[in-house]
């Protein structure tokens, strides 16, 4: 699953992963709360996170800064 478009923007699963990350949570919450299959949050949430958008401790999974960023920014980090 690529959470970004060739535009550069986050794709709208990536979107709802990262919302749904506004809090700590864990993946199996973040995939009863956007309707996602576990495997693709899975899939997502470690490209999400190599591309520094999400962050994980404790099993817990939190969007971060730069995550917020794009979600504000239409989805475009830069």
């Amino acid at each position: 699953m690529a959470c970004m478009n060739p535009d550069g923007e986050l794709t709208e699963s990536a979107r709802k992963i990262l919302t749904a990350m506004e809090r700590p949570i864990l993946l199996s919450q973040v995939a009863a709360n956007t309707g996602l299959p576990l495997y693709r949050i899975r899939s997502a949430s470690r490209e999400l996170a190599e591309a520094g958008f999400a962050a994980e401790a404790g099993g817990e999974w939190q969007v971060t800064g730069v995550g917020m960023a794009a979600i504000r920014k239409g989805g475009n980090a830069a």
